[in-house]
């Protein structure tokens, strides 16, 4: 099992730290979410109150955080880095104290601040940093983040066990007579009973539903010959995140579909044998968009081939035509082609795939055929 601290090391803000003086940045900001848990291991409420990272480029990292919540941060990974964590009063300007800590006189030109940052919190500190430009800090921590460890190629492969097991289990819930919603209510039980700490979501796309991609569920009553894409995820404890998409008909499918989806699984397999490094994003979404669109289906497979996953289930790198970012070890995200049909179904295969020294390797396990219940 991954453990904490082999999935957050101490080094790596030190390690954010010099990416960010190489490129050009004089701080990084980073409020809760995604890139302050890749940090630190804190798994902040996001909330009003400001609670935030703060690691200059050059000089020690501190951590401001609302005083009521400070016994928390202290307990949690931060506690063990053995770095300053500052309390602020509720009377207190949190931006003001940050400012008050970071080089003045123009010496502060720009600054980082993670993605998700809230508006609210972008526009205080540019009231506070009023000389400093503010630039994306996920431009300097998604080249960190998308290259996994073997620690968290571990967890996203507990991730993956976990939510293979539900997939196993899905004839048990998956009939002709129930709605989506009825069935993805007990999937997400399922979701949670397998080991995950969240349910991020649960698409049950039954018939024409199904050529949606990111349908989710409605009180469609299935029914008899109706192909269902089942899309599930969750977040373990470790903060590491699952996604698999496996298809599923109730009896008899449709002819039309049948022939689609061989050509679906056809493109899919190929896509995971070609996971090697030096591909490049691109040559690894033609791989399947060309098989797809030589059976005559390219104008229906309408999406990316896949997305990064890690702490979050959307991250870098992405697999899509346009990107040359050639795939290196430790890089992990989806490979989920898909032909959609409008008003009649769709079909979907995903599984995780790593890029390994020397090829790939799959995290998900559970056949990829068509399943007939």
């Amino acid at each position: 099992m991954a453990h904490d601290a082999e999935l957050y090391p101490a080094d790596r803000i030190e390690r954010a730290q010099q990416a960010a003086a190489e490129a050009g940045l004089d701080a990084l900001l980073v409020s809760p979410g995604p890139d302050l848990r890749y940090l630190t291991g804190y798994q902040a409420l996001p909330l009003e109150r400001l609670t935030c990272l703060v690691a200059p480029a050059s000089g020690d990292p501190f951590l401001v955080v609302p005083l009521l919540e400070q016994p928390a941060a202290e307990a949690s990974p931060v506690g063990g880095l053995g770095i300053e964590i500052v309390g602020w009063q509720e009377t207190d300007d949190p931006y003001a104290l940050v400012a008050s800590r970071l080089p003045s006189g123009g010496a502060l030109r720009r600054v980082g601040l993670d993605n998700h940052m809230w508006a609210e919190k972008v526009l205080a500190f540019r009231a506070a940093l009023p000389g400093a430009e503010q630039a994306l800090a996920g431009e300097v921590l998604a080249e960190l983040r998308m290259r996994k460890s073997a620690a968290e190629v571990e967890a996203l492969r507990e991730a993956g066990a976990a939510i293979d097991a539900v997939h196993d289990a899905v004839g048990d819930w998956l009939r002709a007579g129930r709605t989506e919603r009825e069935v993805a209510a007990d999937i997400a039980d399922a979701i949670v009973a397998a080991g995950h700490a969240t349910v991020d979501f649960v698409i049950v796309g039954s018939g024409p539903n199904g050529a949606s991609p990111h349908h989710e569920v409605s009180d469609r009553v299935i029914e008899a010959g109706d192909p269902v894409v089942v899309d599930i995820g969750g977040t373990m404890p470790s903060g590491y995140c699952s996604d698999s998409t496996r298809n599923y008909c109730v009896g008899q499918a449709p002819a039309d579909y049948l022939r689609a989806f061989e050509v679906l699984l056809a493109a899919q397999t190929a896509q995971c044998a070609s996971v090697r490094p030096g591909i490049t994003a691109e040559q690894l979404d033609a791989v399947g968009r060309d098989l797809i669109t030589e059976a005559g289906y390219g104008d229906r497979f309408i999406h990316r081939t896949g997305h990064g996953i890690g702490l979050e289930t959307h991250e870098e790198p992405y697999i899509v035509s346009g990107s040359a970012r050639p795939l290196e070890p430790g890089m992990a995200f989806s490979i989920e082609p898909g032909i959609y049909l409008p008003g009649r179904y769709g079909a979907r295969i995903e599984d995780i795939a790593v890029c390994t020294g020397s090829g790939g390797r799959r995290l998900n396990l559970t056949p990829r055929e068509l399943r007939v219940l």
